[in-house]
């Protein structure tokens, strides 16, 4: 097999099989495609809401550099993770870890627990803590790592290991650190989920999200769930994803190494508390009081106050009121999501002139 770096621009094994050598993969935007005679299409393509040639171009992609048998293409993360719960009956148990992005927090409270699932936050960075909360109805494990916003850290195997001794799914969140650092199915996970409108993509001009899949059964099921409630990408969209990841190995290690440096110069400056950092491109800290970070965020002029992150240009985002609004009062005071904190995306402009930016934010009266 090829090595990640080539497989984020050729796809699996170089398996471009366009009939015209296209070298950018051809955008099918079609709903449907004809048959010959009745019950025989030989391209296996009928109707883009099941599949599309250039959605299958970018799930074997994904596929390839994730480990995963089969990788399904979803209109957002939300969707993607949505299908992922949809496969459970009322009254399910799942552990879900408790720091976890608002949006998430909100599809458990607003609808999940309306379907009968019963979800249960845990730390899932303690696994014998975990293995105390397995019950006879747990079907699965959720959960970021690193986590959105505090940078906590669960390690795959061993939550993996106890999960499996009772034939429980683990899906694990690997938005953050995508394929290029981190396999979780590598690290025993049955399923993994990507908001690609972030890194994957890499532009900020798309939003995508993916399932990817270990187990051929498994996959199955969720291909027919995804058919069945329709939140598949659509063909351009595909499209450009497919050149967002062309560039995914190079970006990513700057990247890195952008919120290595952007991370060293904020612990040296007074008016920072704390600094999270745990690899990728991505940095939390706190400031010592709310009309610091609100300073900040008013006064940066390189770097975007704005939602999201993984995307070239770097953003920084206030959680508590933009991304994590529906979580509950108490459970952000006790992860730390407060009025003090700021989350960095660090895209790939100068180093130097991102500091700069920052310094003169932090400086600004």
């Amino acid at each position: 097999m090829y090595s990640i770096e080539t497989r984020c621009i050729h796809g699996s094994e170089h398996k471009n099989e366009d009939s015209n050598f296209a070298i950018s993969y051809p955008i099918y935007q079609t709903a449907s495609f004809s048959h010959l005679t009745p019950g025989h299409n030989p391209t296996g393509f009928d109707y883009s809401r099941e599949s599309n040639p250039t959605r299958q171009y970018l799930e074997e992609t994904v596929s390839s550099l994730e480990g995963a048998c089969d990788s399904i293409a979803f209109s957002s993360g939300m969707a993607a993770l949505s299908c992922f719960f949809d496969r459970f009956a009322p009254g399910d148990h799942i552990i879900c870890g408790e720091d976890l992005y608002g949006g998430t927090v909100r599809l458990f409270d607003r609808i999940a627990k309306k379907n009968g699932l019963e979800i249960e936050y845990a730390d899932t960075t303690d696994p014998k803590g975990l293995r105390k909360l397995i019950k006879d109805n747990t079907k699965a494990v959720y959960f970021e790592t690193p986590t959105n916003p505090m940078m906590q850290v669960t390690d795959i195997e061993a939550v993996a290991k106890i999960a499996h001794e009772r034939k429980i799914l683990v899906c694990v969140d690997n938005t953050f650190m995508t394929p290029y650092f981190q396999n979780p199915i590598k690290e025993g996970a049955d399923v993994v989920i990507h908001s690609g409108t972030k890194y994957l993509c890499g532009h900020n001009d798309t939003v995508c999200g993916f399932l990817c899949v270990a187990d051929s059964e498994l996959a199955a099921d969720y291909r027919l769930l995804s058919k069945t409630t329709g939140a598949t990408l659509g063909p351009f969209e595909c499209w450009l994803c497919l050149r967002g990841l062309k560039t995914l190995s190079v970006r990513m290690e700057r990247h890195k190494e952008n919120a290595e440096r952007v991370s060293e110069w904020l612990k040296g400056q007074s008016e920072v508390s704390e600094v999270f950092y745990v690899g990728s491109g991505m940095v939390s800290f706190y400031v010592k009081s709310k009309e610091k970070a609100v300073s900040i965020l008013k006064n940066i002029k390189l770097i975007t106050f704005a939602e999201s992150l993984g995307g070239t240009e770097s953003l920084l985002t206030y959680p508590t009121v933009q991304t994590h609004p529906d979580v509950p009062v108490t459970q952000k005071e006790k992860l730390g999501i407060n009025d003090r904190l700021l989350r960095m995306s660090v895209g790939i402009e100068s180093a130097n002139d991102i500091i700069a930016d920052l310094k003169q934010a932090f400086e600004a009266k």
